[in-house]
């Protein structure tokens, strides 16, 4: 246990130091997927090394599709862990555009697994790297320039971190992190400042339930606070069967209902899709997103794994 208080405050003390490494920062409101229980990393630095073996992931998504400068993302994701099991890394890589703005991520995470039991880790995880913000109010233009807009374009790098705390089991995963520092607000003259307390807070957990030989029924959980914004949630349920077919269906707060699929072509080879149908308020202006996801996993044998997925 005093092995265990220790390293919860190495973690903290580390992410103070980060935090004051960087005097501006842009803010962000956090990136959002459907998808992301199937790799952890996504949303938690502390996931990095879980699956024991080297994982990689490519996610794109096409949100309210085809509206005219809507959000699309695309974010490649690739982890594994060290000689030493204990100890896993990777990178993340995210590009997004809203508009005439552009957002790319490149950020290296570092976990380390204790072990507490028998198929039972307790992780912490921490990410670090690069926010690059791009704004081209000249496109908007139209070659009729606008004196109030001064200036045309923008673009900034600044410095992102992040961190986690990450369980698993064979039947529970449950984990808290906060993927971002970084609070980035798009006005006209993009002004830039570093607020440590409104951070983008995510709570997430899922259990795993055997039901026969054939099914595993996989409820969980998502909750997302921002400080100033409404406590936001996902809720889903998942059926895998045979480990081969993955379906459900989720709910996101007066967003979305969406529906979710996904089949293991091969022990290793991993194809999802998500579709979110827009409800509430969100229904009238916007139109349904599309996420697609691939997976691959190097690990070619099944006996005696610790992570669920």
């Amino acid at each position: 246990m005093n092995k265990l208080i220790h390293y919860i405050k190495f973690f903290f003390l580390l992410l103070l130091l980060i935090s004051s490494f960087s005097t501006f920062v842009h803010a962000q409101q956090g990136i959002q997927y459907t998808q992301y229980m199937y790799d952890g990393s996504l949303i938690n630095p502390a996931y990095a090394g879980a699956d024991e073996a080297l994982s990689i992931s490519f996610l794109h998504r096409d949100q309210w599709s085809g509206l005219e400068g809507a959000p699309q993302s695309q974010t490649f994701s690739v982890h594994s862990p060290f000689k030493n099991p204990r100890l896993g890394t990777g990178v993340f890589v995210h590009r997004e555009s809203i508009g005439v703005h552009q957002n790319v991520q490149l950020a290296t995470n570092l976990a380390y697994h204790l072990p507490l039991g028998k198929q039972r880790y307790l992780s912490f995880g921490l990410k670090a790297g690069m926010l690059n913000v791009r704004s081209d109010y000249q496109s908007l233009q139209n070659g009729n320039p606008d004196p109030s807009i001064n200036d045309a374009l923008f673009s900034g790098t600044d410095f992102n971190a992040g961190f986690g705390f990450y369980y698993r089991s064979n039947k529970l995963e449950a984990g808290y992190s906060i993927p971002s520092i970084i609070n980035r607000t798009i006005n006209v003259n993009d002004t830039i400042s570093l607020d440590p307390i409104n951070l983008n807070h995510l709570l997430f957990t899922q259990y795993h339930i055997p039901v026969g030989n054939n099914f595993i029924l996989s409820p969980g959980f998502l909750l997302k606070y921002y400080q100033g914004s409404p406590l936001s949630y996902d809720l889903n349920f998942l059926t895998t069967f045979k480990s081969v077919l993955t379906a459900g269906v989720s709910y996101r707060k007066q967003e979305s209902v969406d529906f979710l699929i996904r089949f293991n072509l091969t022990p290793q080879f991993q194809v999802a899709y998500a579709y979110d149908f827009p409800i509430g308020n969100v229904s009238r202006f916007a139109q349904a997103s599309n996420e697609i996801m691939l997976r691959y996993i190097f690990k070619f044998k099944y006996d005696n794994v610790n992570s669920p997925q």
